[in-house]
């Protein structure tokens, strides 16, 4: 008890004495101080006295797929850096593959009493997966907000970059520059943001049939199903990803193509680090900043204001022109 104590202090900022009286239900504590005091509890691990389980904390989880794809670690400097100026303390869970997986974290977050959740990427983007842990946290009534397309079922608020905006850039730069034979490669069938780019493609390229692969969200992945699309004659390749352009300018090199020159291709999300690429990486850019606070500042409402939210905000996002798009091949 002593070390707990001690550590719930150090966590806090305050004096063993004062997390003693929180934890004892006595008077004489600010509540600010308390909410330091219980947060901390809830950070570190430890199982709130029973009388004061009841309340939530003001802990917020942040669920990420992954921390590889540097998108993902962009939107939690935003999101976290959002929520402690809101006085809320960030819980950020990120799934690795073999790691513990989506579910469980909102098991840990129930637990620990979370005033809501931010989901990025998760399982509610993919229509075959299991959504009933989303359907425990409706159940509680906590609030939750989607960044990105997912099935529309949950009725949970969505903050989204218009894929169809993305699409419609992308596509057009690429015709401006001559190019007719354009290939897309998406995320694996059921994503729904990838759905969407599909959609649009079809709609702005009219009658021309869109060259399709479908691709785990890997470099790998997108190299096999680039090489496909350049061998059936594509010069030109809209990707669902950074992480997908990168694997695609793999597969044309080692095909011995040439990137600009024999293929041109164009990411999405403009993450870090995509002007140190070879070439510097054409991408549509995510409005990360804004989609990360637009958020918090859903969640916080439904907390603060107990309003219930299903709507779905649209960003639109912005072409950024480098080096790894330039004129169609000659024929």
């Amino acid at each position: 008890m002593t070390k707990r104590l001690a550590e719930v202090a150090k966590k806090a900022g305050v004096s063993e004495a004062t997390v003693s009286r929180v934890l004892n239900g006595r008077s004489g504590v600010s509540e600010a101080t308390r909410t330091s005091v219980l947060t901390a509890l809830d950070v570190l691990g430890y199982e709130r006295p029973t009388k004061l389980r009841g309340e939530r904390a003001r802990l917020v989880g942040l669920v990420l797929p992954e921390l590889q794809n540097p998108i993902f670690p962009a939107l939690a400097e935003v999101v976290t850096g959002s929520l402690a100026q809101r006085g809320f303390t960030p819980a950020l869970c990120a799934r690795t593959i073999g790691g513990v997986p989506e579910s469980d974290y909102v098991e840990m977050l129930l637990d620990h009493q979370v005033s809501g959740v931010i989901f990025a990427g998760g399982s509610y983007a993919l229509t075959d997966a299991s959504h009933e842990h989303y359907r425990r946290l409706t159940d509680r009534g906590l609030p939750v907000v989607l960044v990105n397309a997912g099935v529309d079922e949950l009725g949970f608020p969505r903050v989204s970059t218009d894929d169809a905006v993305a699409v419609e850039q992308a596509y057009g730069h690429l015709r401006s520059l001559g190019h007719e034979r354009i290939g897309m490669v998406l995320g694996p069938e059921g994503h729904v943001p990838s759905g969407r780019k599909l959609a649009a493609m079809i709609q702005v390229a009219g009658d021309e049939p869109a060259s399709v692969e479908r691709s785990s969200f890997s470099m790998e992945g997108a190299r096999v199903a680039a090489t496909k699309l350049v061998e059936r004659g594509v010069t030109g390749i809209i990707c669902a990803s950074d992480v997908l352009a990168l694997g695609a300018i793999r597969a044309a090199r080692r095909l011995g193509k040439a990137v600009p020159a024999d293929v041109s291709v164009v990411g999405f999300d403009d993450s870090a680090f995509m002007t140190c690429t070879d070439p510097p990486l054409t991408t549509v850019r995510q409005p990360i900043e804004t989609m990360g606070q637009a958020a918090v500042d859903i969640l916080v409402s439904q907390i603060e204001e107990a309003r219930v939210l299903s709507d779905e905000l649209l960003f639109e996002p912005e072409l950024v022109v480098r080096g790894s798009t330039g004129p169609a091949p000659a024929p």
